[in-house]
């Protein structure tokens, strides 16, 4: 059973890592260079109402397994449409790709909860301990995103012609499905095929039905009672400003290293070629950095590790400024080692600092209060503000290709100054953080 369960997660982040990374350049293909931030800050604002609404159905009137299943299906036929649009406009309009994609995240984001609660049921039904289980069951959910990073990386699809190259001397390399709609169609594939391994595991017990549940139960509104407690008060409120650096990195990173395949200098390089390939290092470093969380809180706190998560994200955005794919590949190649330490040590840390301080009626609230600032409203201005900024510097040009055969757009301009900027900010959160924040007990607490 842990070997489906494990299959089902593989499956689950194979949808979005054929796409998630890679999109920032296929929307600047397509002449929506600088609605970019949108598209990312969108996953957070559907975050803030889908997911809540799908859990109260599967706790209430469904079982987890089919609604799971269900929303595979509809995002799967949401992310075909973005591909059939996508792949028939070669000049996109925003309104019309954006509703579509709304669809598809509408769906989706639902599926990553109900996962967790599906693979806790059949666990539970088996007579086993999702906390024994889980760890090694959820780490292949990280394998199948880096899978199919490297799938859309290397596979390309033109005139009929399907096959892989890493070289950007390849007459096929524009064509591979990091730059084009073919991504699109890739996830579509791997979402129906998702929803159809759903259907096929073990039925579990269905939930009970009636009773009358408010919108404050819904949607977990009783968690503002955390903020009673000053520091799960100032942590939430640091949240928010953490939760920023998020997604930036998912929506510029790519094509900003894929912008140096326009300068002259940089154009034959493997690494400016074979962007998806070498951010997939982020994923790897996420997996192997996750024993370090529990490591690290015992050794230096709580405060402490999340300090060291903002310091991991000021060097990100640092070594991304500075580096490049010829004699400064090690910076880049390190910008991607350090984010295991930049999203792990806030995001599990934080996680268990909200089970610690939570009551046993607010544990769960809790849990979902932390990934509506994060994720939710942090990632969500994050976006927004870093596409300004980006913007501000640099914008989409047409330029050779470096096979030598047509041209193709790229995200030109000054990308250090904004990189410095990111990284500026995450190291005065930091500073910030560990000056306002002040430890308390659990027993201080409101369990």
């Amino acid at each position: 059973m842990k070997g489906r369960l494990s299959l089902l997660y593989f499956l689950q982040f194979a949808v979005w890592g054929c796409y998630l990374s890679c999109f920032g350049q296929l929307l600047g293909a397509g002449g929506l260079g600088k609605d970019i931030q949108w598209f990312y800050a969108a996953v957070g604002i559907v975050s803030l109402v889908t997911p809540a609404l799908m859990g109260h159905f599967a706790d209430r009137f469904v079982t987890s397994r089919h609604l799971l299943g269900a929303c595979h299906l509809a995002a799967a036929l949401a992310m075909t449409a973005a591909w059939v649009y996508a792949s028939s406009h070669p000049r996109m309009e925003f309104g019309w790709f954006f509703i579509i994609y709304l669809c598809f995240l509408a769906f989706y984001m639902p599926t990553l909860a109900l996962a967790n609660t599906t693979t806790f049921a059949i666990l539970k039904s088996h007579g086993q301990q999702p906390v024994d289980h889980f760890p090694t069951i959820r780490i292949w959910g990280t394998i199948g995103f880096v899978v199919a990073m490297w799938f859309v990386n290397c596979a390309y699809y033109h005139e009929g012609n399907f096959g892989f190259t890493l070289s950007e001397s390849s007459p096929a390399s524009p064509f591979r499905f990091q730059y084009t709609s073919m991504q699109l169609l890739a996830s579509a594939a791997v979402g129906f095929l998702t929803a159809l391994y759903t259907f096929s595991l073990p039925a579990v017990k269905a939930p009970v039905k009636g009773g009358k549940t408010s919108l404050a139960d819904i949607f977990g509104l009783k968690a503002f009672l955390l903020f009673r407690i000053k520091p799960v008060r100032i942590f939430l409120i640091f949240a928010v400003f953490t939760g920023v650096c998020l997604q930036i990195s998912n929506g510029f990173a790519i094509p900003y290293i894929n912008h140096f395949m326009g300068l002259e200098e940089y154009a034959g390089s493997l690494a400016a070629g074979n962007a998806t390939l070498l951010f997939s290092l982020s994923q790897i470093s996420e997996a192997a950095c996750i024993l370090l969380v529990g490591v690290a809180m015992k050794r230096i706190g709580f405060k402490w590790v999340i300090f060291a998560a903002l310091a991991a994200w000021c060097l990100r955005f640092l070594f991304l400024g500075i580096g490049n794919p010829a004699d400064g590949l090690w910076l880049l190649v390190l910008s991607m080692l350090v984010y295991g330490i930049a999203f792990n040590f806030f995001n599990i840390s934080g996680h268990i600092y909200m089970e610690q301080m939570s009551d046993k009626e607010t544990k769960g609230f809790g849990q979902g209060l932390l990934m509506m600032m994060s994720n939710g409203i942090g990632a969500t201005a994050g976006m927004i503000a870093a596409g300004a900024v980006v913007n501000n510097y640099c914008e989409w040009e047409m330029v050779p290709a470096p096979s030598g055969e047509g041209m193709m757009r790229l995200f030109m301009g000054d990308w250090t100054v904004p990189w410095l900027i990111f990284s500026a900010y995450a190291l005065a959160v930091g500073i910030l953080f560990a000056f306002f924040f002040r430890q308390k007990r659990q027993s201080e607490g409101m369990g």
